[in-house]
């Protein structure tokens, strides 16, 4: 066979193996439970199978190198015994058992258990566990996500998925190996002379007392560790997120100190970790020498009582080796499991949490037909552990709405104006459901949104905001998000319409692709405040959603652009339900109906022109902002 036809045999073994296990369950398995087990089960459900298999080659391996142990001290015997001119005729067959055992039934054995261990479980076990926690973290509320670094929550997704493998991995091949090279080695020194057997009992019960105090303190430091780490993580993290605000304040000093403290805290418990590592090894190092000259001196007067053979000695010698050798390991792979434990455990208190917004069981998918939403006895405050959006500085919860109604027909153009603070954000927020209400319902066509899918809510609705955030791939992945279907031509004309196409032709990222290909950086930092809105705006426009929500959708643009995109906002509008939110009062002044809300509560509701009549708060909001919409008639305007 030559060598391609090798290559490409192990190839396809290769494969066959790797394909043992899909990495990307298509399932959902719900919310992780919070149990240690059965958190580690949840993830390990897809693999137990192979986990089984590659435990029992594990031990078939073992016990084939205790086997070869027994035959090396049978062979000291021959060796000692027998005449030279008929030691083959004698012993030929056992011999060639040996070296059947050695070449061919272990390397064999070796292979399938690479194969399994490696191919089918190495790779794809954690990348089930990133696959499943990522997609039950992207099920977690917007408020979830305004309590944590990002940074924070991925590394826990990164680390608990490879913690579990280890955790699992490293258990298994410890009862493995424990149970059968112990248990060979107790059987092979004890069927020789029992005597033997007392310095590997004497040892055993002197590595437990070891484990029993070394493990327990280890594990308690890993758990600080793992969050020290992730601590210090996420401060490195927000750093690199907000690098222009550090530079604009120039206070770079401030976030060196800020990091530090987080490295300091690190760095304590990795002291203690290796104070702890030193007395391990010295003491673990002492116990492995007792029992070296233990079973020596006992094997060598037995030998000169002539009650064992030297083939004995040799088995003893080196079993005894072995486990000095393995001893080591264990205890480090113990002491490296409980670490890999604390991580699981850390990671627990990210990631098998329920997500605060579910949809309903069964819940259908919304219909929009018309387009009426209605606000009915709406109550909402912040403070509660689902709608920690925005920080409560005293003991209670703060308020936003108490029984608010607001109904919006079919098509209705609504400008919602307030102070700031005063719930017009939020209540955009809630009638996408990013948070739950405490009281009322919110209503769209007679559909209470929370009995429907959050998917079907959201598809229904656009939204362009003050503070827009792209995602950091091509300008053509971030707009197509509004339509994942559209063609190129629709996202060319999105982009026309949203006077996009001013800036995009120019645009050139680090790898050289260039336009609708350009990467836009983390959160869009490579474009302007005005460029990333205009691309939120494209965005929307491809989505051509029945209800449209606009919070402050021009603020970032300058006088000449938005007096351009206006009139394809108005275009946008036709058809659709629209609620409008601006602090620039002539950006919004000519739609239907415009409602005033202070302290969660409307206190007017009217046209612009009914509402500077009653000279009340929106007069006096307006008269202290200068009238007169950018190229447009407010008096005249009209849908």
């Amino acid at each position: 066979m030559s060598r391609t036809s090798l290559r490409a045999l192990a190839l396809a073994v290769c494969r066959y193996f790797e394909n043992l296990v899909n990495p990307y369950p298509a399932e959902s398995l719900g919310t992780p439970p919070r149990g240690l087990f059965a958190f580690i089960l949840h993830f390990s459900r897809p693999v137990l199978p192979l986990l089984v298999v590659m435990s029992l080659l594990t031990a078939l391996v073992s016990a084939a190198e205790v086997l070869f142990f027994s035959y090396m001290g049978e062979l000291v015997d021959w060796l000692a015994s027998a005449e030279r001119e008929g030691f083959f005729a004698e012993y030929g067959w056992r011999l060639a058992g040996m070296a059947a055992l050695v070449v061919v039934v272990l390397p064999l054995l070796t292979l399938l258990q690479a194969l399994v261990t490696h191919q089918s479980i190495f790779g794809n076990y954690p990348m089930i566990g990133r696959w499943l926690a990522h997609r039950h973290m992207l099920g977690q509320s917007l408020a979830f996500y305004q309590d944590e670094f990002a940074g924070r929550v991925s590394q826990k997704v990164m680390q608990t998925a490879l913690a579990i493998r280890e955790t699992v991995m490293k258990l298994m091949d410890l009862m493995v190996y424990v149970v059968v090279y112990f248990a060979g080695a107790m059987l092979l020194m004890g069927s020789a002379e029992p005597w033997l057997m007392l310095p590997l009992v004497a040892w055993l019960a002197g590595y437990i007392a070891i484990m029993w105090g070394f493990v327990p303190r280890l594990r308690r430091v890993s758990m600080e560790q793992a969050d020290a780490r992730a601590v210090m993580t996420g401060r490195i993290v927000d750093s690199y997120s907000n690098i222009q605000t550090i530079k604009l304040f120039a206070d770079t000093r401030r976030e060196e100190a800020y990091a530090r403290d987080a490295m300091e805290g690190f760095m304590t418990t990795v002291h203690r970790q290796m104070r702890l590592a030193t007395g391990l090894t010295v003491t673990l190092t002492l116990l492995n020498s007792l029992l070296l000259a233990g079973v020596a001196a006992m094997a060598i007067g037995a030998w000169y009582l002539e009650a064992v053979s030297l083939g004995v000695i040799a088995v003893a010698i080196a079993l005894v080796m072995r486990i000095r050798f393995m001893s080591n390991w264990i205890l480090w792979e113990v002491a490296s499991l409980f670490e890999n434990i604390g991580t699981v455990q850390d990671g627990i208190n990210t990631i098998a949490r329920e997500p605060a917004i579910r949809d309903a069981p069964g819940a259908p998918a919304l219909s929009v037909p018309r387009g009426e939403i209605r606000f009915e006895a709406m109550r909402f405050g912040y403070g509660r552990p689902d709608a920690q959006a925005k920080p409560v500085f005293s003991g209670e919860p703060k308020r936003v709405f108490d029984g608010l109604d607001l109904t919006i027909a079919p098509g209705e153009k609504v400008g919602l104006i307030g102070r700031s603070g005063a719930g017009k954000s939020t209540l955009a927020n809630l009638l996408l459901r990013f948070f739950d209400l405490e009281g009322g319902r919110i209503l769209i066509d007679g559909q209470d949104i929370a009995a429907v899918t959050q998917a079907s809510l959201r598809r229904h609705i656009g939204m362009v905001t003050q503070d827009t955030s792209l995602l950091h791939r091509s300008l053509r992945d971030n707009i197509r998000y509004g339509s994942p279907e559209a063609s190129e031509e629709a996202i060319r004309e999105a982009v026309r319409r949203a006077h996009a196409d001013t800036f995009i032709d120019e645009l050139v990222d680090l790898q050289g692709r260039r336009g609708l290909d350009a990467h836009v950086g983390e959160r869009g930092v490579k474009l302007s405040g005005g460029q990333r809105q205009r691309i939120a705006i494209a965005r929307v426009l491809l989505k051509n959603a029945p209800l449209l929500v606009l919070d402050e959708a021009t603020s970032a643009l300058d006088s000449e652009v938005e007096a351009a995109i206006q009139e394809q906002l108005y275009t946008l509008m036709e058809g659709k339900t629209v609620i409008a939110i601006a602090h620039r009062l002539s950006t919004i002044a000519m739609l239907d109906r415009l409602v005033v809300i202070d302290e969660g509560q409307i206190v007017e509701s009217g046209t612009h022109r009914e509402l500077l009549a009653r000279d009340g708060l929106y007069a006096a909001l307006w008269r202290r902002q200068s009238g007169g919409f950018i190229g447009v008639d407010v008096e005249e305007a009209s849908f």
